[in-house]
């Protein structure tokens, strides 16, 4: 099976904030779960370099585009490594030379198919979104999804015949051969299809643009609108550019699946205008588009802009990226907006990593360590039924983007290995050995190796969510012979100053 996992591409005019690192994580648990089940898998990250906001950040802060988008950049892809991201390939919109040639050539299909025609327009446009509104979506004459003033925009455009594609829309989100999940965002999908799609303009004035974008083919009075251009990407990175392309073929056109992972936010984007470019030019649209809720911190969003920032690095770097991933997967609703605090973050990596997981793997090791000199006895033994196909349990949960109900499953196992080691007492039954009780050794053995087994099943088990924590612990749980010396695979950490 072959798998295509995407993350939205964000805007580079601020520092990434916390919720954007959420999204980074749930892709990237995914993409580890894909590859260990088998599949070829290629996952992508990127920045959307050619939007307005970035210009204007640029002329605030002072210095030219092109300079401050490459910095910004440099920040959003230097997230791979507090984050513990298996990126297999990294794109950015404005310095690739894959991408240029892919918008280009999906801009003259949907030409070629009479989708593309110019006209006057005005409308109240926010910059945030970089997107236009009508009357009827605002609300209270602002943004719906900034809450901030919109700038009535008047110019002529290049539009695109979104409208002629709302029976196609319908069909593809209805069926479920484009899967929109969660539910409640399908549903959304499905309403908005209900009040019917109008035309939506793709280009935007050279002047207004400050000349920073992708020019429209044959028009250089205009650039191609940023979310055109941005989608793009998802193809583009694949040399969609090159009709000869192996890459396009191979993990778009013949893939198994082509998941993109996004915030609730772009869900418009990604599910009517980007399939419906995409129909345009002859091509086939994602097989999933799986949709996550916001982080907020005191009931606030957290934004790259707005006043409520907290910024991933730094929490990875002051609490580790364990905790962080583990808070993430535990912690992190489904649909509901999701409040983040440190002192959850610390309480739920205290309790869940250094007291459970981390704690019982050293428990385990250090009786093998204490009775048999760290070897593993060569007694025939299984895992207690808790840890029995639990790495299939937890891959089940993962390819269903269910991060929580898979922690839970590490987690439960995690406490009915506690229980056993609680019952049945080995340190007792090393007692009865030692006074020559003749079956308490091999009790001892079997005991030994059953809870060995359980501790590596759970450790495996996790690693999709938490990759560094599981290698330290599978390293200590050793091989078929020895146990590593005992040692916290994980410490507990402290809270905020």
């Amino acid at each position: 099976m072959t798998t295509y996992v995407t993350v939205a591409i964000p805007y580079v005019n601020a520092q990434p904030h916390l919720g954007y690192a959420y999204e980074l994580v749930l892709a990237d648990v995914y993409a580890r779960t894909r590859r260990r089940a088998g599949d070829a898998v290629r996952f992508l990250g990127g920045t959307d370099d050619y939007s307005l906001k970035n210009v204007l950040a640029a002329e605030a802060a002072g210095v030219p585009t092109l300079q401050f988008v490459d910095e910004h950049a440099a920040r959003f892809q230097a997230l791979a490594e507090p984050l513990d991201l298996s990126f297999d390939d990294f794109i950015r919109t404005s310095a690739d030379d894959r991408h240029a040639p892919a918008v280009e050539r999906l801009w003259r299909a949907c030409a070629a198919n009479r989708d593309l025609y110019k006209r006057a327009y005005e409308g109240d446009y926010c910059v945030g979104c970089e997107q236009f509104y009508t009357a009827t979506d605002l609300v209270g004459g602002l943004c719906p999804e900034h809450g901030t003033p919109t700038e009535r925009v008047a110019e002529e455009n290049w539009f695109f015949r979104l409208s002629a594609y709302q029976d196609h829309l319908e069909r593809l989100v209805g069926s479920g051969e484009l899967a929109v999940q969660p539910e409640p965002f399908r549903q959304e999908v499905l309403g908005w299809l209900c009040r019917g799609v109008e035309d939506i303009s793709v280009s935007r004035s050279v002047a207004r643009a400050r000349g920073w974008g992708i020019g429209v083919p044959d028009d250089p009075s205009q650039v191609i609108y940023v979310w055109f251009d941005a989608l793009t990407n998802y193809i583009s990175s694949l040399r969609f550019g090159d009709p000869r392309s192996d890459d396009y073929r191979r993990w778009w056109l013949e893939s198994d699946r082509r998941v993109h992972v996004i915030g609730k936010g772009i869900l418009r984007f990604h599910a009517l205008y980007w399939p419906a470019f995409l129909a345009s030019a002859g091509q086939p649209p994602p097989t999933r588009i799986q949709v996550h809720p916001y982080l907020t911190a005191g009931g606030e969003k957290l934004s790259k802009s707005g006043t409520t920032t907290v910024g991933p690095a730094r929490i990875a770097a002051d609490f580790g990226t364990d905790a962080l991933r583990w808070w993430f997967a535990s912690e992190v609703g489904a649909v509901a907006d999701t409040d983040f605090t440190i002192e959850r973050l610390v309480a739920r990596a205290n309790e869940d990593l250094a007291n459970g997981l981390g704690n019982v793997t050293n428990r385990v090791v250090t009786l093998i360590y204490r009775y048999r000199g760290g070897l593993l006895p060569q007694v025939r033994a299984e895992p207690l039924d808790a840890a029995r196909d639990l790495e299939g349990h937890v891959r089940r949960a993962l390819v269903d983007f269910d991060l929580r109900r898979a922690a839970q499953l590490i987690s439960d196992a995690v406490t009915a290995l506690n229980r056993d080691l609680e019952i049945s007492q080995p340190w007792v039954i090393a007692k009865a050995e030692d006074v020559g009780r003749p079956a308490a050794g091999r009790e001892l053995d079997v005991l030994l190796v059953r809870h060995l087994l359980t501790a590596r099943a759970i450790a495996s088990a996790a690693t999709p969510i938490v990759p560094g924590l599981a290698a330290r612990l599978l390293d200590q749980l050793g091989n078929d012979r020895r146990v590593s010396q005992p040692r916290p695979a994980f410490l507990r950490i402290g809270g905020p100053d």
